[in-house]
């Protein structure tokens, strides 16, 4: 009787487990300001400032994941973030939103997820459910932060600040 009730126990701890996942918090964002001449261009400096001011917003944010597609200029507004915490830029292919948000739910850890202006919002509205929903960014928009955070049950909010929020 005692081995059966461990058994049930132990059962249901790997219940309770097995379908919840950590919490975690995703910030997705759209590269800095980049120059408008060629088909892969670098960023501006002003870019160059907002990809470092955003590795500031993030310095204490416990980033595990750096995602970025796979340009110059998502790279490059990527890199102060990861080369703070010592990680990889891993790319992904922004065609395919669908792999990177099941990728995205089941790492462990904080992630930063660099994007275009029609990708990022369709990105978070992964994450909406029934809210608000978001539409892609103007060509003039690079201000704006959304952060995701999911809950050990994978119950997801979005907020979307801007770096002036910091």
């Amino acid at each position: 009787m005692k081995n059966l009730l461990f058994l049930f126990f132990g059962l249901f701890l790997l219940a309770s487990c097995g379908s919840k996942s950590n919490e975690k918090t995703i910030y997705i964002v759209r590269h800095a300001e980049k120059e408008l001449v060629g088909d892969d261009p670098k960023l501006l400096q002003v870019g160059q400032i907002r990809a470092a001011k955003l590795g500031q917003i993030l310095a204490d944010k416990e980033i595990k994941h750096v995602f970025s597609t796979d340009y110059r200029r998502t790279k490059e507004t990527a890199a102060p973030t990861a080369n703070a915490a010592g990680l990889e830029i891993q790319t992904y292919d922004p065609r395919n939103n669908d792999a990177l948000v099941e990728q995205l739910k089941s790492l462990e850890g904080n992630v930063l997820v660099v994007g275009h202006s029609n990708t990022v919002g369709q990105i978070a509205n992964y994450f909406v459910g029934d809210g608000e929903k978001y539409g892609d960014l103007e060509d003039t928009q690079y201000e704006f932060i959304y952060i995701v955070t999911l809950d050990k049950e994978g119950k997801s909010a979005v907020e979307r600040k801007t770096y002036k929020d910091y």
